[in-house]
């Protein structure tokens, strides 16, 4: 088993130290987040970091890199307070991960893929069109990460779109019906096809001689 130590880590090439440290902690979700600015133009952006804060209520948050750079979907979140979060498949990798690239804010990444957006119940922000699970966000906070200067975006959700296939009837959403994918690093894409659920688990009973 290769070792690295701290030391070791940080004086890595660049490229190799990123997709060493991104890949290192597993598998990520992959979802496209939408936004649109106030003055209409619409933006959609790759994230691996939306992650589950709580349920009731039901809240979703996401890591942003430092804002050194211009970031338009959290400049764009931040003027609108609106976004959404949508699940990536497997029919659209290539264009979803192009979304990565630094377009101007000018320039829609619908524009230059083949994504397209849709609007459902006057929401602010776009929808990907045809994502299996789509879901209109609201921010409500956000807190600076001082160790590295990233910052936790937090929303909540105020409406939620399923599939009616992937709902079970315990309420599971089961994401490898929809052949929805997750991220490796930062560019490394997997389709899981199996579940295996357990349910909730309490305290085996104690047996005494």
């Amino acid at each position: 088993m290769k070792y690295f130590d701290e030391n070791t880590i940080e004086n890595l090439n660049h490229i190799y130290k990123i997709n060493l440290i991104n890949s290192c902690s597993g598998y990520k979700s992959a979802n496209l987040i939408g936004t649109r600015s106030g003055n209409g133009i619409e933006n959609v952006a790759v994230f691996s970091s939306v992650t589950h804060i709580g349920s009731s209520p039901a809240m979703l948050g996401f890591f942003l890199r430092p804002t050194t750079v211009i970031r338009n979907t959290y400049e764009n979140l931040k003027e609108t307070g609106y976004y959404t979060l949508n699940h990536i498949h497997k029919n659209i990798l290539e264009d979803a991960h192009h979304t990565s690239a630094k377009y101007d804010a000018s320039i829609s990444e619908f524009d230059v893929t083949n994504l397209n957006s849709e609007y459902r119940n006057n929401f602010q922000a776009p929808f990907v069109k045809d994502a299996p699970i789509q879901m209109a966000m609201k921010f409500v906070e956000e807190y600076d990460i001082k160790a590295n200067n990233t910052i936790l975006v937090i929303g909540k959700i105020i409406g939620l779109y399923v599939k009616d296939i992937l709902i079970e009837d315990d309420g599971f959403v089961n994401l490898s019906k929809a052949n929805i994918a997750a991220i490796n690093g930062l560019d490394g894409y997997a389709i899981p096809q199996a579940n295996t659920r357990f349910g909730y688990q309490r305290p085996k009973l104690q047996t005494h001689d």
